[in-house]
């Protein structure tokens, strides 16, 4: 979990700030470690001196460094890294505040050729008419043929204000020059808001960087004027971020003066504990947060202890496991280092890191803390949940995998082009939450599909596949290989009525791809809500003011949240998910 700088919100103790401007101070208590810290760095500069003046080629000496300084903390956790000069903008990007200079678009490399792939609404390139799937062909007249994502993201960026040049091609049309200005960009945080069935309100929030507390504050106050009936904080796939951004949208929910999470290192003096500062926003009504296996951090954070506090009912699949804290520190020429400093506890005592980092397997593999390890804690009303294995959710929701043919279909990009000509001969397509393709537009799209080459295996055709090598090595393969090939057709010729078989999901990636062409992202959200079960079952469970209850007091079944015993099915059920 990195944390950042603090922006108006104060604490009992100072925040950790772990921004590129950080205080690089390190204490060591003891003569020993002095000694074997000095030890290390004078053997440590000596190879790298005498490599650089003695090895037989010429050696990248910031490489080498580089090199040398990853392996040594790649033994430690992913989340403790170093950032050279080079890469610090990324950093920031990444961790701090996406905010850039350009025009508002993100690209692909597709046989050397550029091409859109999503606009940014009110932005330059969104106000210039340039669409997903144009191909980018020049910029300020350089020919871009051949270039790398970086080099072209590199010639799109610019000080807002500065004129840039583009060169369109749509289709089969001709280029044309389109010239805008470079704008500052600034992605969101909350990337849609607004309200679904039964009146309830719902924010899709991406991030937790620089101001996404206010993003929520700004979402909700816009839906409590339609009064709804509930919130629906979706948390789905979001990776993280500040920790003090997570702590003021619990704020917004809880009441003033309440722990939300402390971390806890080998350092006391980094060791804090966050509460609420203010008046919360809606401490009343019903609420849903939405988290899946790629929730993590910020997320877990939120979702946890919220569901600890017993404000809010936690729906979906147990989020990822990262109970870390990190924190950034100052090097020298402009670089830093990101460390791991602490581990964080949510209101009931629990910390939710799931994989152990310090205890390796000989391999150097890392393992999950194990069941016979996990610990029980009590929410404020009394439940019991469970450490070491991420929020489990108090509704499990099956997670749905798509079927090969329609992954296929997404990776070799056949139905981002077909959305993409599909845009180009249909003006509108309507309200983008009513727009469905019907059997005419499904067929016209496997009629586009004749000659385009989808291949793929099926699960069952890689295990005859590995049947065959087996039986090859043991010379027995003759002995079944007339069954072999009469299985292999049987399969061959059912995997032609999968377009069929499977056209319900491949019409739902087509919906929300096609309605991204019209509404950008917020037609993606608005076209999959009709699809979405998770989302589903949080508007159901609001409704059902008597389940709401029985969750957060923990009658019956919902006494216990994510017990060992009480979870393998639902474990087994994800694992299942992740080897279709």
């Amino acid at each position: 979990m990195d944390t950042e700088r603090r922006k108006g919100f104060s604490y009992r103790k100072p925040a950790i700030v772990a921004s590129v401007i950080a205080v690089a101070v390190t204490a060591f208590g003891f003569n020993d470690d002095l000694f074997q810290i000095a030890k290390n760095l004078d053997v440590f500069a000596s190879v790298y001196k005498e490599v650089n003046i003695n090895y037989v080629d010429e050696v990248n000496s910031a490489k080498l460094v580089k090199t040398g300084v990853d392996a040594m903390l790649d033994g430690l956790d992913p989340y403790t890294e170093f950032v050279p000069e080079s890469e610090i903008e990324d950093y920031k990007l990444h961790y701090v505040s996406t905010q850039y200079g350009g025009i508002g678009a993100s690209i692909f490399i597709r046989d050397n050729k550029v091409f859109i792939t999503d606009i940014f609404t009110g932005f330059p390139a969104y106000k210039a008419d340039i669409r997903q799937g144009d191909q980018l062909v020049k910029i300020n007249d350089i020919d871009l043929t051949g270039k790398t994502n970086d080099q072209v993201s590199q010639l799109l960026k610019g000080s807002k204000g500065a004129a840039i040049k583009l060169q369109i091609k749509r289709g089969a049309d001709a280029p044309v020059d389109k010239n805008l200005v470079r704008d500052e960009i600034k992605q969101p945080n909350v990337v849609y808001s607004g309200m679904v069935d039964g009146n309830m309100g719902y924010i899709k929030l991406n991030k937790f960087l620089e101001n996404s507390a206010d993003e929520v504050t700004s979402a909700l106050s816009a839906i409590k004027k339609n009064n709804p009936n509930g919130i629906i904080l979706d948390l789905r796939s979001n990776g993280g971020g500040i920790l003090q951004e997570a702590v003021k949208i619990v704020n917004l929910f809880v009441q003033k003066d309440v722990m939300v999470v402390s971390q806890k290192g080998k350092v006391k003096e980094k060791n804090f504990t966050y509460n609420t500062q203010a008046t919360p926003m809606e401490p009343n009504l019903p609420l849903v947060v939405l988290v899946n296996s790629r929730s993590a951090s910020a997320s877990e954070i939120v979702a946890g202890a919220l569901q600890d506090l017993d404000r809010a009912i936690v729906i979906g699949q147990r989020s990822y496991g990262k109970g870390l804290v990190q924190q950034t520190f100052n090097l020298p020429y402009n670089s830093l280092v990101k460390i791991t400093i602490a581990k964080y506890f949510i209101p009931s005592g629990r910390c939710v890191q799931a994989l152990d980092y310090t205890h390796r397997k000989d391999d150097g593999s890392v393992i999950k803390v194990a069941d016979s390890l996990l610990h029980e804690y009590k929410t404020k009303n009394g439940r019991s949940v469970y450490d070491g294995s991420g929020v489990y959710p108090d509704i499990f929701v099956k997670q749905e995998r798509f079927a090969n043919i329609t992954q296929t279909l997404v990776s070799k990009l056949l139905i981002f082009d077909y959305a993409t000509q599909y845009r180009n001969a249909h003006p509108n397509i309507g309200d983008a939450r009513a727009f469905a393709l019907n059997d005419a537009g499904y067929a016209d799209f496997t009629k586009y599909l004749a000659g385009k080459n989808y291949s793929y295996s099926t699960v069952s055709e890689k295990i005859l596949d590995q049947l065959k090598t087996e039986a090859t090595k043991e010379k027995q393969f003759p002995e079944i290989q007339a069954e072999y090939d009469g299985l292999k057709a049987k399969m061959a010729a059912s995997k032609k009525n999968d377009l069929q078989l499977h056209k319900e999901e491949i019409k739902q990636v087509l919906e929300n791809e096609i309605a991204s062409r019209y509404y950008y992202e917020k037609g993606r959200y608005e076209a999959n809500f009709k699809y979405d079960k998770e989302l589903a079952q949080a508007i159901k469970t609001m409704q059902d003011k008597a389940q709401l209850a029985s969750i957060l007091k923990g009658e019956g079944s919902f006494k216990v949240i994510g017990k060992p015993v009480l979870a393998m099915a639902d474990k087994k059920a994800e694992k299942d998910d992740s080897e279709d």
